[in-house]
């Protein structure tokens, strides 16, 4: 007689970014920031607060570093702009760089996923009933790819179809 018994594992989640075939093969898309969301050191950015910024620094002059490191650039930022829920962004990685060739492969498996804004606070008050300082106005300097990000829903939410394939 065989005694079959089941065994129950927990189930695990993993966060991976879609996989879209509208994006080339070295291009992700994500959320640098995200607009009324307290970040982990009580920075909240609010909606508008890039406007004056981008128009006088286009995507291509914002630094995609890796983990806020001046020393270790990744690509390029196509497209940057703010929407509704925040600040979206669109890179493409430079894959003669090893290290971007790295990143392409941990956001494949969903190893790394955060993005993470370096930036100059220009206009900003204190919100007494909270305590969060109410980011109005910034000027970007840079936006890298971390693991940790300060801000929880700063993330890389797709990348192009033919990653990991």
């Amino acid at each position: 007689m065989t005694l079959i018994t089941s065994v129950r594992r927990p189930l695990t989640r993993r966060s991976v970014p879609a996989r879209l075939s509208s994006l080339k093969e070295d291009e992700f898309e994500g959320y640098a920031s995200l607009f009324g969301v307290a970040d982990g050191g009580g920075d909240v950015v609010l909606p508008g607060a890039f406007a004056t910024s981008l128009r006088r620094r286009p995507a291509e002059k914002i630094r995609m570093l890796y983990q806020h490191s001046a020393s270790e650039p990744l690509g390029v930022w196509v497209d940057i702009k703010e929407d509704a829920r925040g600040l979206k962004v669109r890179g493409r990685l430079v894959l003669d760089v090893v290290r971007a060739r790295e990143v392409r492969a941990l956001f494949a498996e969903g190893a790394l996923n955060g993005l993470s804004i370096g930036f100059r606070t220009i206009r900003a008050r204190k919100d007494p009933g909270t305590g969060h300082r109410l980011l109005s106005e910034i000027e970007l300097w840079e936006i890298s790819v971390v693991t940790f990000p300060l801000l929880a829903g700063s993330l890389v939410t797709a990348v192009g179809a033919s990653y990991g394939s």
